[in-house]
């Protein structure tokens, strides 16, 4: 078991991603899928009396995906797992400003398990065990910052419009952001906390895999979150409701795409 937590902090407000990442979900759920590939949502609905996060939170959105992938998993595991395996399931629970997400595979079962646990905070990303973990967890977790400006990004995944370095916001007058320490300079300022444990139980692959799964979530959070902050003049000033008819609406979008076209998005070769 391999558990990290990233910090990624950004230009906005805790209220203001909120929004920003449930539309960007939306989004990127379009550009992943394709030619058989991709998202289901499979339910999104509120729910209560679920407590999470040391009962301090029981109420928000479950969602529950199925995340069907066959070129976007490492060729190693395509040679090893059977037709039909490589599917994974999502679970969510959104309390935002907490959430919790789980993912399953329905082959691997009791073998693979992934969580992760958000806590969104109006700081710059300098708040040392905000999951409140046991003093022993706590030291075995290591602690990693994404620099959403300055890290580097996959040759694949770069897009001019999707640097937070080079857009400005016309809506709130925002960016481009430069230089380092960046979010030291910015007014509003929030942190992503973002607790990822990687358990993947197969003999031979288990530090493998757990690295993979973590270099691809931080790949995966680090493009979500630059995109985040440059689509802001794209969500900035809609409402939950009009989310909430964005993601039916990308729901139905998603069926059509899954059976048409070819795959889109984060392969991996």
């Amino acid at each position: 078991m391999l558990t990290k937590e990233y910090r990624i902090t950004l230009p906005l407000s805790v209220e203001e991603y909120h929004l920003g990442q449930l539309y960007g979900v939306s989004e990127m759920s379009k550009r992943e899928t394709g030619g058989g590939e991709g998202v289901e949502v499979v339910t999104n609905e509120p729910f209560t009396d679920q407590p999470l996060f040391h009962g301090e939170h029981s109420t928000g959105q479950y969602t529950y995906k199925i995340y069907h992938l066959k070129k976007k998993v490492p060729m190693f595991i395509r040679m090893l797992a059977p037709e039909g395996a490589l599917e994974v399931h999502e679970k969510s629970w959104n309390a935002y400003p907490y959430s919790r997400t789980v993912y399953s595979n329905p082959y691997l079962k009791a073998n693979f398990h992934l969580s992760i646990e958000s806590l969104h905070v109006a700081d710059t990303g300098d708040t040392d065990n905000v999951h409140r973990l046991s003093a022993e967890l706590w030291r075995s977790t290591g602690v990693v910052r994404i620099d959403i400006v300055n890290d580097e990004v996959n040759s694949a995944d770069y897009k001019a419009d999707e640097d937070p370095s080079k857009v400005a916001s016309k809506k709130t007058g925002r960016g481009p952001f430069k230089g380092a320490r960046w979010w030291e300079k910015v007014q509003p300022v929030m942190t992503c906390y973002k607790l990822v444990t990687a358990d993947f139980r197969w003999l031979g692959l288990q530090t493998r895999m757990e690295r993979h799964i973590h270099d691809f979530e931080r790949r995966l959070f680090l493009n979500f979150h630059r995109q985040v902050v440059c689509w802001l003049d794209q969500w900035h000033g809609l409402s939950l409701d009009h989310i909430r008819k964005l993601e039916d609406d990308t729901q139905k979008e998603l069926q059509e795409q899954m059976q048409s076209g070819e795959v889109r998005g984060t392969v991996v070769t």
